[in-house]
């Protein structure tokens, strides 16, 4: 697979992304460039006619999900059991054209791919990758990732889920809240503590003992699903075990796969927030003029589309560190702190420029600013993302 730039990919990128001030389609090959317009298109076409009616409605769409299995986005990054097998930086291309969808729309494939089949992928059997990853690259099973407790967000370590031994079996008691598709998924990967440290569990939702509640009503990521999971006596087999990890060094793992897709879809946001602004503010008439002619709608959209093509150059720093086996996790969090903070400043001021029309669900800003509300604090908060950064610079940790 070619990861450095070829020649397919150098053409003048303006007509394609407004925004692109620094010509960033040159950065990219064709491999990538293809991907990215195969992804885009599929957006256009069937997600952005229907996302205000999901929205509106607050519910994802199932249907999609074998659409994202033909586009070979789910567990796109792995290799082997059905997955494409795809860069590092052509995952990051595909997170950007879902979100600029909608947030909801690259959670899913994140929640599949990122966390649960990454789980399977990196720390379970063969047994446990044989029988769920095909599936779950084909679109027919769903999985859900299970870290988060009512009282155990950004601290994991003090999750009170508990898995203890019952003869060969395992026996799981606990709540998670806050966990994405687990009301339609069919496998869930539960952390919990055991005597020996935190270990994964593989468990079909269809365990008793397994309940999934969805967790309604909400003001961001309608067109999404997260729940509450109750585990009560949950019994499962020995073999249900991750057998390969013991430690939050497993399910950090796996966050650090979401958390690199994010700094790439939380740009997505901000450019489809910043194309609705800038379209409008060419044909809206105010004063006899239109808006793009004044020096302070002006001085906005620039400012937007500064930050849109740092972000851009950012994440696709981090995509080639990636590709070349050389990220390191404090990275990870400068890409998901930054750019997830200045998405949700973009898509605010882009509302400003569509006045009272921006309320609505006619154009996206404010629907994107609401979701980033919920991806600015999933995966890590920016608080947690800033002492990670300032442990890294001062060689003190300061979460205690």
């Amino acid at each position: 697979m070619t990861l450095a730039p070829t020649s397919a990919g150098i053409h003048d990128s303006t007509t394609v992304d407004p925004s692109d001030l620094v010509s960033f389609d040159t950065l990219l090959s064709g491999e990538e460039l293809a991907l990215r317009d195969r992804v885009r298109a599929f957006v256009q076409e069937q997600i952005k006619p229907n996302i205000a009616r999901w929205y509106e409605e607050a519910r994802f769409p199932l249907e999609i999900v074998p659409e994202f299995a033909k586009l070979g986005l789910l567990g796109m990054h792995l290799k082997g059991h059905g997955c494409a097998g795809q860069s590092a930086v052509e995952y990051g291309l595909a997170a950007t054209e879902l979100e600029a969808g909608d947030s909801g729309l690259r959670t899913f494939v994140s929640v599949q791919g990122s966390l649960a089949m990454t789980a399977i992928a990196k720390h379970g059997s063969d047994e446990q990758k044989d029988e769920w990853l095909p599936r779950m690259a084909g679109g027919e099973a769903i999985g859900c990732f299970g870290l988060t407790e009512p009282s155990a967000g950004s601290d994991p370590s003090s999750m009170t889920t508990f898995g203890r031994r019952d003869g060969k079996d395992w026996i799981l008691n606990g709540t998670k809240r806050w966990i994405g598709l687990a009301n339609v998924a069919q496998v869930a990967i539960i952390w919990a503590q055991t005597e020996s440290g935190v270990r994964g569990f593989v468990v079909p939702t269809d365990t008793p003992g397994f309940k999934a509640t969805p967790i309604e009503p909400k003001l961001s990521m309608r067109a999404s699903i997260q729940c509450e999971i109750n585990l009560h006596e949950v019994r499962l087999p020995a073999e249900a075990v991750l057998p390969n990890v013991t430690g939050l060094k497993g399910p950090f793992a796996c966050l650090n796969e979401a958390r690199y897709g994010i700094a790439w879809g939380t740009m997505g946001a901000a450019r489809d927030a910043f194309e609705d602004a800038l379209n409008y503010s060419k044909e809206r008439l105010q004063f006899g003029r239109r808006l793009a002619g004044y020096q302070l709608t002006q001085q906005k959209l620039v400012d937007m589309a500064l930050e849109i093509n740092k972000g851009f150059l950012l994440a696709l720093h981090l995509g080639r560190l990636k590709d070349a086996g050389k990220l390191q996790p404090h990275q990870i969090s400068v890409g998901k702190l930054n750019n997830c903070r200045e998405a949700i400043k973009i898509c605010r001021e882009a509302r400003t420029i569509l006045g009272g029309n921006g309320i609505t669900l006619d154009y996206s800003p404010l629907r994107h600013a609401n979701n980033l509300e919920s991806v600015r604090t999933y995966e890590g908060t920016d608080e947690v993302h800033t002492l990670i950064l300032g442990q890294k610079l001062t060689g003190t940790g300061a979460f205690r």
